[in-house]
């Protein structure tokens, strides 16, 4: 049984990853950045708080009693991933037995076959490109910054993505996305709530990015 805060809680994957994570006999603590996010659709079991990932001291009130850290963020400006990111290392730098830090981040950072960010491809969306943007800074700070502080970054597949079923299974790749015969890379948040459990519980992407498609 681990310690879990999930930071986000209340957003499509933060519930799914609080959910999947007491589901599994694990202690939750759902953090929210507003008290009245309405955080009815979690398990009883699950603490709620207010909690806020780019707050140093939000994140050094809940640090030390966590085994990890989820950061399952969305919305807000172009920096708030990278913010978030600098804050919790931060923060985590130097504490005794400082928890894990597993981010929720972009799949537009994934390589292509040719070795390049398909958020640098011509044909790119420009309606994600901030949001791609801000995800890659914070991938950049993990891989850069992270001194002392365990940390994983789970890229979801760059497009097929949505709520669905809860399937259990699912295959890893690291820099590039995991695809089937027919190349197309798609999960549910459903299981990427389970492929972040499973890495809370294994430990099998250690400082280092990971994807996760069927």
């Amino acid at each position: 049984m681990s310690d879990i805060v999930v930071f986000g809680a209340a957003g499509t994957a933060g519930s799914r990853i609080a959910k999947e994570a007491f589901d599994r006999g694990h202690r939750v603590v759902a953090a929210v950045r507003r008290p009245e996010a309405d955080a009815s659709y979690l398990p009883a079991g699950i603490r709620v708080v207010t909690g806020d990932a780019t707050s140093a001291r939000s994140v050094r009130e809940l640090a030390p009693e966590a085994d990890a850290l989820v950061l399952a963020i969305g919305g807000g400006s172009r920096t708030l991933w990278a913010d978030a990111a600098r804050t919790v290392l931060d923060a985590l730098r130097g504490m005794p037995a400082a928890p894990r830090v597993i981010h929720v981040g972009g799949g537009a950072t994934l390589l292509t076959p040719a070795g390049t960010r398909l958020l640098d491809e011509p044909d790119f969306p420009d309606e994600y490109r901030d949001s791609a943007l801000g995800q890659a800074a914070a991938l950049d700070l993990y891989r850069s910054s992270a001194d002392g502080v365990t940390w994983t970054y789970l890229s979801p597949p760059p497009l097929e993505f949505h709520p669905g079923e809860r399937t259990g299974r699912y295959r890893t790749g690291t820099d590039q996305p995991v695809t089937d015969p027919q190349g197309r890379s798609v999960l549910s948040y459903e299981d990427l709530a389970v492929a972040v459990v499973d890495e809370i519980e294994n430990g099998r992407f250690r400082n280092m990015r990971f994807t996760a498609a069927y």
